[in-house]
């Protein structure tokens, strides 16, 4: 899990309290259509060749993260694997295109158009004449009807995670032919095109018990270029195979096979030849890449190893020009005869031995490595850092801002994109990313990085710097915190930053050095203790301490470095420090989620905030932590779509009070939202002007900006490791996959191509 993301589709309801006030909205930025969506920042990476490049036949072998609970994608357990699924064997009226708009898909739809809007919205669906279920029935209204009912939300028998859009249908009919159906809304919707897609056949959708169990394990009927031929939850693998009754551009693979690997055993089962086709982590990506990298001329071997080590064999290893076993009784007889004792001789000769084995497998995963090559792009997908207002001191806006505005983006974004080769913007807004045509920065409306105006938010708010600071009774709460700082760590009781560095902050970067924050060794407050250990659990961040034994900031840092300014002093009201929980994610793959923590927690550290640090597992994160409000602070992420006003609205709208007097956030974790928001995007959602939609959707992003629940940081990276010769699949970036073009290239057929470049 190199991210912890949520689907905007999937619905999770939780219960919070919220205490709700009044938002001071600031002048609004970046909320006409003068400004321009701009261009994706990166372009996809799926090694694009011609069809008639591509081989017939073939297995892909592609890992996911799981083997989905259901095959029907309006369930509140789908998953990516669903949608994955779903994508390649049933009809879809639109895909996304490369810059994140809807295009019509015209496998099935000739054509789709707003026919009337007075006295209401009509659309007309044509259908693609040749477009057939793998039973050999017709694609027809009798489909799209019966997916309406499915999902309008009249009906609670059906047991549907959303039914955005469908609510808003009136009659769903045959048009003037079999190919044409006729749908009539009863109230505008803007975003028509989100809909029916995926498209079941009314066997699936007809009623409540086929709906809900009938194809949950199993479709058996279906209309894509490829079918489900089993799902085995033994094996932990989904086989598609093609569809014979497909008549569009015929599969170019036999069989795609999706495989549930973990993320930290992918690069094992790529060394093993099981897999062809895996998102990949950072580490793992640099491993495929040198692995791909310069090899000897003459005999084949990698010159580098994973790290930028020589790899074994080559020159400069230490194994270079021995020959086994004969390198090791030469050894041992130099030592003999140079006045080792005949023990020290052998051990020296099983040192030397167990490095040659070790070597040896190294150049045998390198070699296993050596076929594939990384696809890069960006996920359309943001991280975000969440900030949950529903109490405490983040109940405050002017808390909530003041964090907001001590956070230097720019840095953060490069902190993980950088490295990667791939752009570092930061994210400018909540309902769209560059290249579709909803975005433009709205971050004006909260305004810049700036630490001065930060800590006044503060003081407004009553947290003063250096206040007096009550000695906590036991049991008694920090402001923001759970407790102390102390959590469990396996089992143990962990406090400050004892438990030493996890790799998430490097001494070092951003221009800091070991003594910016106190001795580098003490475990509080040096970068070598708390600073260097953000995720460890439990661990406190305190800006109390800025000075290591006595001395000036910086004064541990190289001659002629400049020295950094000083962490403030920690802020303080009704005699408690202002700490913030922040709950990360501790499974393997979210070590950039905890670099990013870190070095927002050293950004707050200039304002004087705290943050007490605690990693919970995985499967406990997202609905013990997120769903159900307990953090403070977060960093989770939401995939960007081509419909944001129906999308979008859920994850800002106003939280309400449910039947049974709690409160029904929907999928607003932050549980920060206003009236204001909601209109516009109900406008958004109601007018069939374009213009008007992405003014109003610009206008509600600036508004979200403004409320500072939450910050977007950077669009996540997305790594792809991929057989070489595989062709038309991998970092697919804003792109809908093209399932019938993906394969392998025929033999000779494979040459040089550009390496995908952000788009200019």
């Amino acid at each position: 899990m190199s991210h912890v993301r949520v689907g905007p589709r999937a619905v999770t309801r939780s219960v919070a309290f919220l205490t709700a006030g009044v938002l001071a909205v600031p002048a609004l930025a970046g909320c006409t259509s003068d400004e321009p969506a701009g261009k994706p920042l990166a372009a996809q990476d799926v090694a694009a060749a011609a069809r008639s490049r591509v081989a017939d036949g073939g297995t892909l072998r592609w890992a996911v993260d799981s083997v989905p609970e259901t095959l029907n994608a309006f369930q509140a357990d789908a998953d990516d694997t669903t949608n994955r699924v779903a994508q390649a064997v049933l009809p879809s009226m639109y895909r996304t295109d490369e810059t994140g708009r809807a295009a019509r898909n015209p496998d099935y739809l000739e054509s789709a158009e707003v026919v009337d809007t007075e006295p209401k919205q009509v659309v007309v669906y044509k259908l693609n004449q040749q477009a057939v279920w793998s039973d050999g029935r017709e694609i027809g209204a009798a489909d799209f009807a019966a997916q309406w009912r499915a999902l309008s939300g009249k009906d609670s028998a059906y047991w549907t995670a959303r039914n955005a859009g469908y609510d808003r249908i009136e009659k769903v009919e045959r048009g003037g032919s079999d190919l044409e159906v006729k749908v009539t809304f009863s109230r505008p919707y803007a975003d028509w095109q989100s809909l029916f897609t995926p498209l079941y056949p009314k066997d699936v959708t007809g009623t409540p018990d086929a709906f809900n169990d009938g194809a949950r394990r199993e479709l058996k009927v279906t209309a894509g270029p490829f079918a489900v031929q089993k799902v085995d939850t033994k094996d932990d693998e989904v086989v598609l195979a093609g569809n014979p009754r497909w008549w569009g551009e015929p599969a170019k693979l036999e069989q795609i096979v999706l495989r549930a690997v973990p993320r930290d055993k992918r690069v094992s089962e790529l060394v093993a030849g099981k897999l062809d086709l895996a998102e990949v982590d950072p580490e793992t990506a640099d491993e495929v890449g040198l692995a791909a990298g310069p090899r000897d001329a003459g005999t084949g071997t990698p010159l580098m190893g994973p790290q930028g080590t020589p790899a074994a064999g080559a020159p400069g290893s230490p194994l270079a020009g021995t020959q086994g076993r004969s390198a090791a009784q030469a050894l041992r007889s130099w030592a003999l005869a140079n006045g080792s004792d005949e023990e020290a001789a052998e051990e020296e000769v099983l040192a030397r031995e167990e490095r040659r084995e070790t070597e040896a497998k190294a150049q045998r995963r390198q070699r296993a490595l050596s076929g594939f090559e990384v696809r890069k792009s960006l996920e359309p997908a943001y991280t975000q850092l969440a900030l949950n207002g529903a109490d405490g001191p983040l109940a405050d806006e002017r808390v909530r801002r003041a964090v907001a505005r001590a956070l230097d983006r720019k840095k953060l974004a490069e902190a993980v994109l950088k490295p990667l080769g791939l752009p570092a913007e930061p994210v400018g807004s909540h309902v769209a990313l560059a290249g579709q045509p909803a975005y433009a920065d709205g971050s004006g409306a909260l305004g810049d990085q700036n630490a001065k105006e930060a800590r006044a938010l503060l003081a407004d708010a009553g947290w003063v710097p250096g206040g007096p600071v009550k000695k906590t009774e036991k049991g008694e709460k920090a402001a923001g915190a759970e407790g102390d700082g102390e959590k469990e760590k396996d089992g143990k009781k962990s406090e400050g930053g004892d438990d030493g560095d996890d790799g998430t902050y490097i001494v070092g970067e951003d221009g800091k050095n070991p003594g910016d924050g106190g001795d580098s060794g003490d475990g509080e407050n040096g970068e070598g203790g708390a600073k260097a250990g953000d995720a460890e659990s439990g661990e406190k961040h305190s800006s109390g301490k800025n000075t290591a034994q006595g001395g000036a900031p910086g004064a541990y840092a190289p001659k002629g470095t400049a020295a950094p300014a000083a962490a403030a002093a920690p802020v303080a009201k009704d005699g408690k420090a202002l700490t913030l929980r922040f709950v990360l994610p501790s499974g393997p793959g979210s070590e950039a989620l905890r670099t990013v923590a870190g070095r927002v927690s050293d950004m707050l550290d200039e304002i004087g905030i705290d943050t007490a640090i605690t990693k919970v597992p995985d499967e406990s994160y997202f609905k013990d932590h997120i769903a159900s409000g307990e953090y403070d602070l977060a960093l989770y992420s939401w995939p960007a779509t081509a419909f944001p006003a129906t999308d979008a609205r859920p994850v800002y709208a106003k939280p309400v009070p449910a039947a049974d007097g709690s409160l029904n956030v929907a999928q607003n974790y932050t549980r920060v939202g206003t009236d204001q928001v909601d209109q516009l995007f109900d406008r958004a959602m109601s007018t069939l002007d374009g213009k008007e939609a992405r003014d109003l959707l610009r206008k509600a992003d600036s508004r979200i900006w403004a409320a500072a629940g939450s910050v977007p940081l950077y669009q996540r990276p997305q790594l792809t490791a991929a057989r070489k010769d595989l062709a038309n699949a991998g970092a697919f970036g804003f792109e809908t996959p093209v399932y019938e073009d993906m394969g392998f290239l025929k033999k000779g057929a494979r040459g040089p191509r550009p390496a995908a470049s952000p788009s200019s």
